[in-house]
């Protein structure tokens, strides 16, 4: 039996011998390497902070210390060794436990985070919360250095400077976010890296002291009023100091004994301390040292190969990086912003051939749309690229600093609709519903590389405040020849019933990825049912009259869309036909995500989940018809 499969809880690990513990992270890392090979998932970060996991728990006591993660992804040794190794081989999957902390699963996870910058805010409220209960519990947030780079830490930050508070920043320096870390944050924390000498020094000559029989605290506490003096007059208070926080640190992440001590002098201060770790990203498995960008987050690889490098990866993301840098070689105001995303959105070879024109902003999404107004003010054309769980944050920007102005730029938005692995947190199904409320925005959805070129190109010719949404991975393939495009939308004709030919029964509308879905739906059902499929290019504001038209007056109109119901673009559609007098089914039906707070698994089992799969849309279409 293996060290780690005795370990069942946090308080096993009591007792261990230093030789016990290095075998044990040796274990660890392992076990997370064998997993994520296998499920995919984030690697190198769950590398680097083994030993810092450890000692947190053996320094700590959790759950009654309470343990925040941002962000949560860097969970896996803490998942580990809090009771869930036994499902530890389900990360990732359908029914199985979750990439990130989260709460339903386990009361060890304190809070659950998927977005960078928001572990201090919540520690401070669990914090504050114990004091007004009175309880002496320690609540300890583990920040990446990644995190650092957004807005929100600064706010809780400098509502840090309470007395008595049981409140302990570890700031997770490992010099890498998603993208390699920008700014002038990176820079200073590089500085501090390198005074670790003086840190190291105070630790050894304590250490030393400490062995001296009787006399041998005293002295500890001796030289350490003489440092504080010293120290005053000799070396500058950093950044964290001037808040009002005690600062401990840089430690060296990988040295258990060093973290188990700077810990423990943590817990000794009276206010809130901020202890500053250096790990090294993907530490232990040599392909995630010398590429930690590439085992950022992945999917399925050959541990003993590691990622293989493709020639050139075809996907709506990389196809996204052809068509900027094609269009920024014909127009020179053209601006690309990313926010700590330049591998996942494709824009790693704009950044080479145009390096004035880039910005990679961190992970600060709401300072970059602010950032592209400001560009476009002044008579750029901004092109900004997040993910679309990530554009959540920028609602108000849009609103405040582009619709209001009636400034033009163009969001770009990555991995839209069901996003497999990541989970609750990272679903791009929101967008459509409220970005649609925003003045004067329009929204296309493409779902081939064609209909991307050409939205993009219809935005550079008419500069507006546009959205191009598009999903993970590549197009889906099969059979488009039949369809006719009609600017906005594209629709075919089914009709294998050998009936007389007539309109169609059945309309089906639809858009993005999710098209080949029912595209295959139809071909289960086109025996005996005259159809119609509308796939829409743009997605809002609606061409009312020509789809409306074209809809006609059918037994059933039958919406899908991989997005969610509420304020969706199905609802719209149906608010259309409601208000139109030419547009009179008999029926509407609006297949869309009912329960978006579904967790992680692969996109069939996602598709599955929300009825989205070909032969579920055919049965429930069959259903329908029969019950008319």
């Amino acid at each position: 039996m293996t060290l780690l499969e005795n370990i069942l809880s946090p308080q096993d690990l009591i007792g261990l011998s230093d030789a016990e513990l290095k075998n044990l992270a040796g274990e660890l890392r392992n076990r997370i390497l064998e997993t994520v090979s296998k499920n995919g998932g984030h690697l190198a970060s769950n590398l680097g902070i083994v030993e810092t996991t450890l000692a947190i728990h053996r320094v700590f006591n959790n759950p009654e210390d309470q343990i925040v993660f941002d962000v949560g992804h860097q969970c896996y040794t803490h998942k580990l060794l809090t009771g869930r190794q036994q499902v530890f081989s389900s990360l990732r999957q359908w029914n199985g436990i979750s990439g990130f902390t989260n709460r339903k699963e386990s009361d060890k996870d304190a809070f659950g985070a998927g977005h960078s910058g928001t572990s201090i805010s919540a520690a401070l409220g669990l914090a504050m919360a114990n004091q007004l209960d009175g309880k002496e519990n320690y609540v300890i947030a583990v920040v990446g250095d990644g995190s650092f780079t957004n807005g929100m830490i600064y706010e809780a930050l400098n509502n840090c400077n309470k007395k008595n508070l049981r409140l302990i920043i570890i700031l997770n320096d490992n010099e890498m976010s998603i993208s390699e870390n920008v700014g002038g944050l990176s820079n200073y924390l590089s500085k501090i890296r390198n005074s670790q000498n003086y840190f190291n020094l105070k630790h050894q000559t304590q250490s030393l002291l400490h062995k001296i029989p009787t006399i041998g605290d005293g002295l500890i506490e001796g030289t350490r009023k003489l440092k504080k003096h010293i120290k005053k007059r000799v070396v500058a208070e950093n950044f964290f100091e001037h808040l009002g926080l005690d600062y401990l640190g840089p430690v060296d992440g990988c040295d258990l004994k060093k973290l188990e001590s700077v810990l423990s002098e943590a817990k000794s201060k009276t206010n809130c301390c901020l202890v500053h770790v250096h790990t090294v990203k993907g530490k232990g498995y040599v392909h995630a040292e010398e590429h930690p960008e590439m085992y950022h987050s992945s999917g399925p690889f050959d541990q003993v190969k590691g990622i293989e490098k493709k020639a050139s990866e075809d996907s709506f993301s990389a196809q996204f990086g052809k068509i900027m840098v094609a269009a920024a070689n014909a127009d020179d105001s053209i601006c690309a912003i990313t926010a700590a995303m330049t591998g996942g959105t494709g824009l790693d070879h704009f950044s080479l051939t145009h390096p004035r024109r880039f910005y990679d902003v961190g992970i600060a999404e709401e300072h970059a749309v602010t950032f592209a107004a400001g560009l476009s003010a002044n008579g750029k054309t901004p092109v900004c690229a997040i993910y679309s769980t990530f554009v959540q944050r920028v609602y108000d920007q849009l609103i405040h600093d582009a619709a209001i102005q009636k400034l033009p730029l163009i969001m770009a938005l990555d991995r839209c609709g069901l996003v497999p692995g990541d989970g609750i947190t990272h679903q791009g199904i929101y967008d459509c519903s409220y970005l649609s409320t925003i003045p004067g925005i329009e929204i296309y959805s493409p779902e081939t590389y064609d209909e991307m070129k050409q939205s993009f190109a219809t935005c550079f010719e008419a500069p507006k405040l546009a959205i191009i949404r598009y999903p993970k991975g590549a197009q889906q393939q099969y059979d488009r020849s039949g369809f006719n495009l009609c600017g906005e939308f594209c629709y075919q004709d089914f009709d294998d019933t050998g009936r007389n030919q007539g309109d169609p029964e059945i309309v089906m509308v639809t858009y993005g990825r999710i098209t080949k879905n029912v595209y295959e739906a139809v071909q289960l059902l086109k025996a005996n049912h005259r159809i119609r499929l509308i796939k829409l290019i743009q997605v809002y504001p609606l061409n009312s009259e020509k789809i409306l038209s074209l809809i006609g007056q059918p037994r059933l109109v039958y919406v899908l869309e991989e997005g969610i119901r509420s304020g969706g673009i199905g609802e719209k559609l149906a608010a259309a036909i409601a208000q139109h007098d030419g547009c009179k089914p008999d029926t509407i039906r609006i297949r869309a995500i009912e329960d978006p707070l579904m967790e992680q698994g692969d996109l069939a089992a996602l598709d599955g989940y929300c009825g989205f799969l070909p032969p579920q849309i055919a049965a429930e279409i069959a259903e329908i018809s029969k019950a008319k």
